[in-house]
């Protein structure tokens, strides 16, 4: 382990963003703890990053269990003696309009996207003023900046997750580093997950162009290879043809 290399653990690790960020930051020369459901597919990708090289681990992990999400961050530092950071990246996007009444499906993204965000710093916080330091860093999204049309409730735990992150970047200004990063339309699996025929069809078109996950991977290395006296706040990245 280099000077620069890191322990990091990611949550919703298991594709998209999550595991382009994994193959990225292990190619970095950093060890990598990763979680999520799909645990076959956790074993793929430390396999895939084990065979390149690299150094990988996996738990099952589910960020609305706050007992869960604290286990696996104490497993990152049973197995490595430190967690230098936590990537809070699990999110869900059933988007859908008001008027469809989809409670349920809102009640799910405030559980992923705002109270998984908080079990991840509740968990890795303590540790990082224990051991001196640390960087908390949080994927949100454009939405976390404007609203659209059946995104409502989306975008809502989005700005909700860029108001927390400020908070703790001024109450950990010394201490932890912490990172928003906010990609525009980004490829992933997150649009599978709509169920509402109006917001499916609109996501067709506004998918047309979009991010390869690998370019919100980058952003993140970025913000991680910083010296330790700089701390990236804000990353907002967008598909260049992208107006919103």
């Amino acid at each position: 382990m280099t000077d620069t290399a890191k322990v990091v653990a990611v949550t919703g690790a298991s594709s998209g963003i999550g595991a382009a960020t994994a193959r990225r930051l292990a190619a970095d020369g950093h060890r990598l703890f990763l979680g999520a459901r799909r645990t076959d597919r956790l074993a793929t990708l430390t396999e895939e990053i084990t065979a390149a090289g690299g150094t990988a681990a996996y738990r099952r992990l589910d960020v609305t269990d706050a007992d869960d999400v604290r286990a696996f961050v104490s497993a990152a530092h049973e197995r490595h003696g430190r967690v230098d950071v936590l990537v809070n990246n699990a999110g869900v996007m059933p988007l859908s309009p008001l008027d469809a009444l989809r409670t349920d499906e809102w009640d799910r993204m405030i559980d992923v996207n705002v109270r998984g965000v908080l079990h991840g710093i509740a968990a890795a916080l303590p540790l990082m003023r224990a051991q001196g330091g640390g960087h908390l860093v949080t994927l949100a999204s454009v939405g976390a900046y404007e609203v659209s049309p059946t995104a409502a409730v989306y975008c809502a735990t989005k700005f909700a997750v860029r108001a927390i992150s400020e908070g703790l970047r001024q109450e950990s200004a010394g201490t932890v580093r912490v990172t928003l990063v906010s990609p525009g339309v980004t490829e992933s699996e997150l649009a599978d997950g709509i169920c509402d025929p109006t917001a499916r069809e609109a996501m067709k078109s506004y998918r047309a162009v979009a991010l390869p996950a690998t370019a919100v991977a980058e952003a993140i290395s970025y913000a991680l290879a910083q010296p330790p006296h700089v701390d990236v706040n804000e990353i907002v990245v967008r598909p260049v043809v992208s107006a919103g």
